[in-house]
């Protein structure tokens, strides 16, 4: 399917985005339990709510005159000093940060700003490409020195003006290291925990992106995802999270599982904000754009619920308190006019069997891809062996067991392997182009995840969560958005749709978002009363 550009819908995002403004009423950063300063205020910059503005509303600020980026990342840089002690998502901060906020506040002042993402500042996983700053996917391997040059989606974002805010921790190789792994912890960074209950787990593997965002660190953050490592992470920490269309995110630069399947994207606060940062990493095109973005809760309005359909597949194995909530989820988006059908898309069993195997095959082609262009370790056997030398990478967890059946997985051109490939591309996409077709969809939802489980290195995750599974393969965009709470723990709601359908999904995100009205701020208990999951 043809992409086309969209310069009209996102301004149409931004212009409308400013009139309705945030989804609904927020708790402000500085109240109570929200762990963190109050607003900044001064007679120059007028009290911005980190948690509730949007980057439409920045931007406006900036304008006028009456906010600099300057401001925005030093707010942000204290805000990581002061919170971030309690969560450790963030690795470390850009000590250009503000040199790169100033540089937007010229452009600003001369009128010339680049767009959208102009003086934002973003947080980037530690798994993407960045020139003068240590790029370690959570490994000592890759501690000894920094990448060369940026990853592309890094230039992408340097070129729209984004201010880099840092570098965020992640389960170390993206959690494809260990059979039973500990998601959020890394080697590099140690353990990162869920804002809404530190004893929690963030899911993975884009850990540190998705709890500095709930948390309020960053205005958004890049994610990379393989299977769910941007969507779960988000769901479980409360906040949105969006695995682009395959191909539309450039993954040159980025430490690599599957090129099969790997894709960098979005994570935000708020829908919009993610769709106007996919604009910047999929450089301007967002494919399927249709209608504005900014008003899309307003009953009959092209982005709004009226009259869409929705399959909604249930996925009672995340547990009755889910399931009910996914239920009450569903009757809501009903009373806003959407049709709300019960689906199960077929294949699903195939695929749990297939895409194990033929992800072992990918990542020894392409980190061996990738190591030869770093420092250190040169290959997975050296970094099997590097593992084996250095206790450190032992302190959590022990196992490498999916390094070394890596090693020994058929090549990727073996007969064997291109055949599971082909099966599962076709089982994958045909289990939601079928459903979609036969029920006249216009997406798929289903609960992004379970509440957030304890963190414990001897067990490892408890994450069993099929509901990424079809888009991931497949390649298609899925989008996670907040549905609830199972008392203290986020859920989310994750929607896929068809191939290359971004921003008509990233459109019903918005009107969901505007609906479910489900966000608040993060208490930082230590740990949850009882029953809470």
């Amino acid at each position: 399917m043809g992409k086309r550009r969209t310069a009209a819908p996102i301004v149409a995002l931004v212009v409308g985005a400013a009139l309705t403004g945030a989804p609904g009423p927020r708790a402000q950063a500085g109240e109570p339990g929200t762990g963190g300063p109050p607003p900044l205020g001064s007679p120059r910059t007028p009290e911005v709510d980190l948690d509730t503005v949007t980057i439409p509303e920045l931007q406006l600020r900036m304008a006028t005159g009456s906010l600099t980026s300057s401001a925005l990342t030093t707010a942000y840089l204290r805000r990581i000093e002061t919170v971030d002690p309690r969560i450790h998502a963030v690795l470390r901060t850009d000590t250009t940060a503000l040199r790169q906020a100033a540089a937007s506040d010229a452009r600003h002042r001369r009128g010339e700003t680049r767009g959208p993402l102009d003086g934002i500042p973003v947080l980037l996983k530690d798994n993407v490409n960045t020139r003068g700053m240590p790029t370690t996917a959570g490994s000592l391997a890759l501690a000894g020195g920094p990448p060369d040059t940026d990853a592309a989606l890094v230039t992408r974002l340097r070129d729209a003006g984004a201010v880099i805010l840092g570098k965020t921790n992640l389960s170390e190789w993206a959690n494809f290291r260990a059979a039973k792994p500990t998601s959020g912890w890394s080697a590099v960074g140690g353990q990162t925990n869920n804002p809404y209950v530190l004893d929690r787990n963030p899911c993975g593997s884009s850990s540190g992106s998705a709890a500095a965002l709930a948390a309020s660190l960053s205005q958004v953050a890049i994610g990379t995802e393989t299977d769910g490592s941007i969507v779960c992470p988000a769901g479980m920490n409360g906040v949105v999270g969006h695995k682009p269309s395959l191909g539309l995110v450039s993954r040159a630069g980025v430490v690599p599982i599957s090129a099969e399947q790997d894709t960098a994207g979005p994570m935000a606060r708020h829908v919009i904000d993610a769709a106007l940062t996919l604009s910047v990493l999929s450089g301007g095109e967002v494919p399927a754009a249709g209608g504005s973005l900014g008003v899309a809760g307003r009953p009959g309005h092209p982005g709004g619920l009226r009259g869409r359909r929705i399959g909604l597949w249930r996925l009672p194995s995340l547990g009755p308190q889910v399931d009910a909530l996914t239920i009450r989820t569903a009757e809501r988006l009903r009373g806003a006019g959407a049709e709300v059908v019960e689906v199960t898309p077929p294949y699903q069993e195939r695929l749990a069997e297939l895409e194990f195997p033929a992800l072992l095959s990918e990542f020894h082609r392409d980190i061996d891809r990738y190591l030869a262009s770093r420092t250190g370790p040169r290959n997975l056997a050296e970094l099997i062996e590097f593992n084996r030398t250095h206790p450190a990478e032992r302190a959590c967890f022990a196992g490498q067991e999916l390094f070394e059946q890596a090693l020994a997985a058929p090549p990727t051109t073996s007969p064997e392997y291109r055949a599971v490939r082909a099966e599962l591309t076709d089982l994958s996409r045909r289990s939601i182009d079928e459903t979609m077709a036969a029920h006249r969809l216009d997406a798929i939802a289903s609960p992004t995840n379970p509440p957030a489980w304890t963190t414990d290195c001897a067990r490892g995750d408890n994450d069993v969560i099929p509901s990424s599974t079809p888009a991931a393969v497949a390649g298609y965009p899925s989008l996670s958005v907040p549905a609830g709470f199972v008392n203290e723990l986020p859920v989310g709601l994750l929607l896929m749709a068809g191939d290359h359908q971004d921003g008509r999904l990233l459109s019903l995100g918005v009107a969901v978002e505007h609906r479910l009205n489900a966000w608040r701020a993060p208490r930082y208990l230590p740990t949850a009363p009882a029953g809470s999951g």
